[in-house]
């Protein structure tokens, strides 16, 4: 049985102290690290071995990314962790900054020492005033035992952890706008190339990663690259942190080896609500294309057998719909989502984002008409691949996936004026 993890029982043993984490081996691959029982180029190759892909979303190599940043390379370099989680229906690293902490702060430390950075900054939501409460208490704790600093350990090296908070912009999720955030300037992407690991935060080289992909790095040391990579499967190595939303029975974060199927999955958030049929699944976020329900049941939760099903792993949240949604009033929502979200930079997705919440909520008002469907299906397929950033994919990607697989209950709505599911819609 896969091991189960939800994060809200385990305030009972204050897992998010600095005397837990020591206790169970807390900073102890820190240690090993900065005695050179470890080369950085040797870590890094653990990591890459391990299989590490980035949770946040795109699903990267870790290890090749911090690959890409030489330690010799003069003048000073930085780490940046993504703690920004505005993705609807992710919730797993705002657990991780409440009752792990520590984990995430070694796991910094260890990415900063690899690339000899100066600083370590996350960026965290700035709605998130536990987490971020807790994280800066965690930091103190991490001080004033000498693992941040100077002379870290009494290695020689230097290095400090600060916190960013955000203002409630999705857009600054993607890392480009998150570094112009921090740079005090307004949120929005960057043209790339360069790329950060050349020219990142304050104009220098720069590794941005996940709060959970950080996390990590910690026991991959502890418990070797091996024993991670056979907790997961092919191209999927490693344990996953589900967040599983909407209609189960017991929602929360699950962490599960990469590999579980789906049906075990929704057993563990306690299946569909009050008996119900499983309708449909958003398996990565909401950018991700949704897949229909007796489908995800055959599916297993990892990379490659999501994408080979037409959607995304993503960063691991679970949105399940039972038979009483509306798949259009669904898509009405999170249309509006990215229309609103939408930074303006880029002309498709400024202009495009709008026209796609404009039609999809004209058929869910009972005003659409039949040239609506191609016209919804044109719009995407303009937006897709053509912005600076991914959040114009994110927009499209949904009404594509959704006209793919309930084309049906939008041309009902242009038909009668109403929904097909249930009385009044």
């Amino acid at each position: 049985m896969a091991n189960e993890v939800c994060f809200r029982t385990l305030h009972r043993d204050r897992s998010w102290t600095l005397e837990v984490y020591e206790s169970e081996g807390g900073y102890e691959a820190l240690k090993k690290v900065l005695a050179g029982d470890w080369s950085p180029a040797e870590v890094v190759d653990l990591v890459k071995k391990s299989g590490l892909r980035g949770r946040g979303g795109a699903g990267f190599p870790t290890g090749i990314k911090w690959s890409f940043i030489s330690r010799d390379m003069p003048g000073d370099k930085y780490i940046v962790c993504n703690s920004d989680e505005g993705e609807p229906g992710t919730f797993k690293d705002r657990d991780i900054l409440r009752y792990n902490p520590h984990a995430l702060i070694e796991g910094m430390i260890i990415a900063g020492y690899v690339i000899n950075a100066v600083a370590g900054y996350n960026y965290i939501r700035g709605e998130f005033w536990e987490p971020y409460e807790r994280f800066e208490a965690a930091l103190e704790e991490a001080r004033q035992a000498g693992y941040l600093g100077k002379d870290i350990l009494g290695s020689g090296y230097d290095y400090d952890l600060h916190t960013h908070l955000g203002a409630g912009a999705y857009i600054c999720g993607e890392e480009t706008a998150l570094l112009e955030s921090i740079e005090g300037k307004k949120g929005q992407p960057r043209f790339k190339p360069p790329f950060p690991a050349q020219f990142g935060l304050f104009g220098r080289p720069t590794i941005i990663n996940n709060t959970e992909s950080l996390a990590s790095i910690p026991d991959i040391l502890r418990q070797g690259p091996d024993w991670f990579r056979e907790l997961g499967v092919e191209n999927s190595g490693g344990s996953k942190l589900f967040s599983v939303s909407g209609n189960v029975n017991r929602p929360g974060n699950f962490e599960v080896p990469l590999g579980t199927s789906f049906a075990e999955l929704l057993e563990m958030a306690g299946g569909v609500t009050e008996g119900r049929k499983l309708k449909a699944v958003i398996p990565g976020g909401s950018s991700a294309p949704v897949i229909p329900g007796e489908q995800m049941m055959d599916l297993n939760m990892d990379y490659d057998a999501i994408q080979n099903a037409g959607s995304m792993l993503g960063s691991g949240a679970v949105i399940v719909m039972d038979d009483s949604n509306c798949m259009v009033k669904v898509l009405d929502r999170m249309s509006y989502f990215y229309h609103e979200e939408s930074c303006g930079q880029c002309t498709p997705c400024r202009e495009g984002t709008g026209w796609l919440y404009r039609v999809v909520h004209r058929i869910e008002t009972g005003r659409g008409r039949q040239e609506d469907l191609d016209l919804l299906d044109d719009v995407a397929a303009r937006i897709a691949g053509r912005t600076i950033c991914a959040l114009g994919d994110a927009a499209a990607m949904p009404v594509q996936g959704m006209l793919k697989h309930y084309r049906d209950e939008f041309q009902y709505h242009i038909d009668h004026k109403k929904c097909m599911v249930g009385a009044g819609g």
